[in-house]
This record gives structure tokens, sequence and C-alpha cells, in this order.
């Protein structure tokens, strides 16, 4: 592909990109394929001559698109927002075309230095602690884009384990390193997200999951119990992750009593606010700022909530010089003469090529504004209190948790299995697209409000079809008998109760092969 073709295809990409942003809906929100429909419609080995770019894009949508999840549809409300928005997307357009590979100032001075303002807006639109700004004089901290909050979480843990290492190593300087990281032990909620498992996992340490008060919130008290109990066993607490805004219910740490806890032994306080941290943007959010002053490291994901597109995860650090010990490897042919007045972030993170996506975060707070992006926010926190207002209003459903960001969490009141049961025909109907969560051993339906225009229309719609569910499994017919759908294999039974035999087809329908509505592209 020449120049003059790129811009000719180039037009009809941003054509199509705007075509299908505009008119998701016209897809099914979950595609209706089985495991492996993909590899029966390509070839089996990849093409020794080029093909035609419109080849190329019909084959985007008749075998791509059909496979594909529409996270901006208008009724995807399952796990948390990706976030989209042109600014964005055209920023990541630029990055690609620079196409540098910024793991130092030298390798390209904008990436560092952009990356580094733009942190600093963040910081400062948040409200968060002085100390974790690059602009504030003396400050030992500042702030990096990691990819995920997973990698926020896993590269503080490092940063932490090192400095354990470190301090014991002082204190037993006989013992091998083995057997000092064999005592080394995390903490976090049984709430906070599965990626905390995984840093200790990486990191060869124990990891305590500790139980939550009533409001699924970790307390102090809950900390420093467990923390005594492993001291008296020879182990030697180092870190703790809080959540702001938890997978499972949007619950919140009490990051001030774990802060406490932490300070008064040297232990490395970690906050993962990927979603929820977005909030702290709004002013009516900053009393969750409490306890912030003792962290050691936050991150949120702006991916998540603030119209930028994935990855873009921010993250900051009281102490810079102990994340990049850890980190730190130094061989001569990435060293610069300009080394010692900038930062080079290939030592904050764990791969060393970085793209440029400070690029997207300014594009888009330029284009919105602080003030913008404050209201995208707060129309979301409306329009959850709306559908949480809706599941109130049903007495059949109860609440999990309580709805202060744009996530509710409801359930079936009863066991397990008609919450089950529930989201399954939902999903199936393809109509809306939802995930469960388990809290005290609840099964849970999480409705997230993702799209970047929703509105109480979407509302009134997905909760028409929760309703139209619900009658389908709570109708008296059904309920008799709680064996009923193990019940109902014979024909027999299949014909006596027409809404159960709507209900079994529904369920051995399930991935089917039929295709999506696409769009043909503009040759």
């Amino acid at each position: 592909m020449d120049g003059s073709s790129f811009i000719k295809h180039g037009r009809n990409m941003l054509e199509y990109i705007n075509k299908y942003i505009r008119n998701t809906e016209q897809f099914p929100v979950y595609p209706h394929v089985k495991p492996g429909y993909l590899r029966h419609l390509v070839p089996e080995k990849a093409p020794d001559q080029p093909d035609t770019w419109p080849s190329i894009m019909t084959d985007v949508e008749d075998h791509i698109m059909p496979g594909v999840t529409h996270w901006q549809h208008r009724h995807f409300h399952a796990y948390f927002p990706a976030g989209n928005s042109y600014p964005s997307i055209l920023a990541d357009m630029l990055s690609d075309a620079i196409g540098s590979v910024g793991f130092s100032w030298s390798a390209n001075p904008a990436c560092t230095e952009l990356e580094m303002i733009v942190v600093d807006w963040l910081a400062k639109m948040m409200k968060l602690p002085k100390h974790f700004m690059f602009s504030t004089e003396g400050s030992r901290g500042g702030g990096v884009i990691q990819g995920s909050a997973s990698e926020c979480t896993l590269v503080c843990l490092l940063a932490a384990r090192d400095r354990a290492i470190k301090d014991l190593q002082l204190k037993y300087p006989d013992e091998d390193k083995a057997v000092l990281l064999s005592k080394l032990v995390a903490y976090c909620s049984k709430q906070a997200h599965s990626s905390v498992e995984k840093a200790t996992m990486i990191g060869f340490v124990k990891l305590r999951q500790l139980p939550t008060d009533e409001n699924y919130s970790l307390r102090g008290s809950t900390l420093l119990h467990a923390i005594k109990n492993d001291e008296e066993k020879g182990l030697v607490p180092f870190y703790v992750v809080g959540t702001l805004g938890t997978t499972s219910v949007c619950s919140c740490d009490n990051l001030e009593e774990l802060g406490k806890v932490c300070s008064e032994r040297n232990i490395w306080f970690h906050c993962d606010g990927a979603y929820a941290g977005n909030a702290l943007i709004c002013p009516e959010f900053s009393y969750l700022l409490k306890g912030f002053k003792l962290l050691d490291s936050f991150n949120f994901n702006p991916n998540k909530w603030m119209m930028v597109n994935f990855d873009c995860s921010v993250m900051w650090v009281r102490q810079k010089e102990l994340l990049i010990s850890a980190m730190n490897v130094d061989p001569l042919y990435l060293t610069h003469d300009k080394k010692d007045e900038t930062v080079d972030y290939r030592h904050w993170t764990i791969p060393l090529s970085r793209r440029f996506r400070s690029l997207k975060l300014w594009f888009v707070i330029r284009s919105y504004g602080v003030h913008g992006l404050q209201n995208y926010i707060r129309k979301h926190v409306q329009l959850a209190k709306i559908f949480a207002a809706c599941v109130v209003s049903d007495n059949r459903f109860e609440l999990i948790g309580q709805v202060r960001f744009g996530l509710v969490c409801f359930r079936l009141l009863g066991d397990n299995v008609r919450t089950e049961l529930l989201l399954k025909t939902i999903n199936e109907s393809r109509k809306l697209h939802l995930t469960p969560s388990k809290v005290d051993d609840k099964f849970v339906i999480r409705f997230a409000i993702c799209h970047p225009n929703a509105n109480e229309d979407d509302i009134t719609y997905a909760w028409n079809v929760i309703q139209d569910e619900v009658e389908l499994i709570l109708n008296p017919r059904m309920s008799s008998d709680s064996n009923q759908l193990n019940q109902c294999n014979n024909k027999e039974q299949e014909n006596s109760s027409p809404i159960m035999h709507s209900l079994l087809n529904k369920l051995k329908n399930f991935n089917t092969n039929a295709q999506a509505p696409y769009f043909r592209t503009v040759e």
C-alpha cells in the first residue's frame, strides 16, 4: 500500500469506523458463534501473494464482525466500560504513525515529557496528594502510564518486595535470599480483583485474602489481626492492596484505617482504583480521598471511565526511587547523556518498549475539558441510580452493595439457581449482555452503565427485558416444582407447558452460528 492508497482506504476506514460506532446496535450485543467458528472460515495458511484491500475488508465484515462482542453497544452492561471516543481514536492513529518506542527520554523526548505532564494534570484534577506529582517542589514521587491495573499491582508488589528483601538482608545478612522471600506476606480483601492474586503468584509471595464488613469493605482491625497472626509465625508482612471500587460490587475499603496500620509497620500500601478512581475528578467524590496521604502508590484506568481507549492505566508512587531500584537494568546501548536530568520510564515498567499513550489522554482531556469529563461520569452515576430504583421497586429482587458509581448489583430473592437462570436467559436472548459475581455465597448479576451516550431509554429497555425474562422464569406453571426444569426432557412434558417449551428451546439453541448483520465497505 502506497501513500495515495493509504489516503483512499484511510478515508474509507474512517467512514467505516464512524458508521460502526453510530450503528453498533444493528449487531446483537453478544455474537451467535461457537468456539472455533473462525478457523473454518479463513484459509489454513497465509497467502503467498498480496490480497486486495476490498477482499480484506469483506472478510472483516463476513467473518470477524459476526464473532465480535460489541463493548460499545447500547445494551452492553457487562464488566466495566471500555473507554472510547473519537479524539482518543485519532490520537492512537497519530501514535501509530509516529511509531516510536519511548523507553527513555532520548528515545522520544516528547513521549516522556507529555506523559509526565498529563499524569500531573490528572493528579491535580483528582486532588491527589502533592507528593505524587512531578511538578511539586521537592517531590520524590511521580506518575506513569502502564498497560493495565494488573501491571500496576504487580510492579508495585515487585518494588515493595525489593524493599522488604533489602531490609531483611540487613537484619539477616547470612540468610539465603530465597528463605527471606518465603517469609513475605501480602494482604487484600476477598473482594479484591484477581490480579492481586496473580501478582503474588508471579512474585512468589504468600497472600492473605481477608473478610470484609457488612458493606464489603476491608477494615483496619481485620488487617491488623491478620498481620499480628503472621508476625507470630515469623512471617513478614510487606504489601497491602486496598480497593476503591471492587469489581464484584464496587465497594471501597477503608483506606484511612488500612493506611494507619501500614504506616505504623512500614508496609507498602497500594490502592487499586481501576474503575471507581475515575470518579475522583468529581468534587462530590472527594470524600473518597480520605487516607490517600498514607498511600505508597495508587492506580486507576482512564480507559474504563474517561473515554480513553485501552490501554491506559495511570499509576503514581510516593517514592519513585524504590520503583526504579526494583526495575533498573542499565545496559550501555540504552544510556544517554541526559539520564540524570529527566525520567527514563523503562525503569518504571516491566516492558522495555512503550507506546506514545499520553497522546490520547492529552487529546481527550483537551477535547472535553474537565467539566465535560465530570458530566460524563455524573450521567452514568445518575443512570445507575435510576436502574437501582427499578430494582428496589420490584419486591422479587434485592440490591447487593451500595450504588454510588455506575454499577448496580442485584439478584432474585431465593436460592442462587433462580438468579443464575435469569442471567443465562438474558444473555442467551442477545438483547442485553450482563456478567455475574458472587458475594457471600450469593449469585449476583452486575449491571454496569457502559455506553458513552447511555440515556434513560436504555435503562427502560434493559429493565423491560429483565422483567420479561423474570416472568418466563417465575411463572406459576414453572415454579410449582423446583425440579421441573430437569423433568422436562421428554416431549410430553415440554408440550404441557408452552413457556417451559420456550425456555428449553432457548437453552438448546444457545451459541448457534447465525450471522450478525454487518456493514459493507465503501470502496
